[in-house]
């Protein structure tokens, strides 16, 4: 697959992060829950199919994007679109776990908000790093983003390019204070979750 233009606005996938995601984050954090979420859209009208977030306490496989991809596939088939007319939005950069659910599942795409340096850096959250470089051998930004199966788009970046980038700016300066407050709120409470890699 050749890399291609990013299909979706940056205002749209913003808004689902910050009105869809981020709520249902909030109560899961509150339960002792990572701060990861997940959306899965419509492509012709980025409509909403499902949005999610982590619930490592229920299973610590469920990181935000794997528990997106078991609701959906929860939801009865004839309701269930095919993954190459969906897009996937992922509030931090997908772990190896979730890069390989996502290319498993057959999406053809996914955009993200968070990367796996912010993860580490700015949330206190290294495993997605430690694990691409003991397992992989992979140093930060080692695979690729654009590959035969998926095209990955940095939603930042994609703000920052875009006609209307002043006002995205003030939206993603407002999600990044959230996400602020929740990693605080989670790193004070997760000594006591019992999620393996906390």
């Amino acid at each position: 697959m050749s890399p291609s233009a990013p299909a979706v606005p940056a205002a749209r996938l913003l808004d689902v992060i910050e009105k869809e995601i981020i709520p249902l984050t909030q109560k899961g954090v509150a339960a002792g829950n990572k701060i990861f979420g997940a959306a899965i859209l419509h492509k012709h009208d980025h409509s909403t199919v499902i949005a999610e977030t982590n619930n490592e306490l229920e299973n610590p496989l469920w990181h935000g994007e794997m528990h997106a991809l078991k609701r959906f596939y929860e939801l009865p088939e004839n309701e269930r679109p095919a993954t190459d007319q969906l897009v996937f939005v992922s509030t931090h950069e997908p772990c190896s776990l979730c890069l390989s659910a996502i290319t498993w599942a057959g999406f053809d795409n996914f955009y993200y908000f968070f990367s796996h340096e912010d993860s580490r850096d700015s949330f206190a959250i290294p495993h997605d790093l430690k694990i691409l470089k003991e397992v992989f051998t992979l140093d930060p930004g080692g695979y690729n983003k654009q590959n035969q199966f998926w095209n990955s788009f940095n939603i930042t970046e994609m703000a920052a390019a875009d006609k209307d980038a002043t006002a995205l700016a003030a939206q993603i300066k407002k999600i990044n204070t959230i996400y602020d407050s929740l990693s605080l709120q989670y790193q004070d409470g997760k000594d006591a979750n019992h999620i393996p890699l906390n």
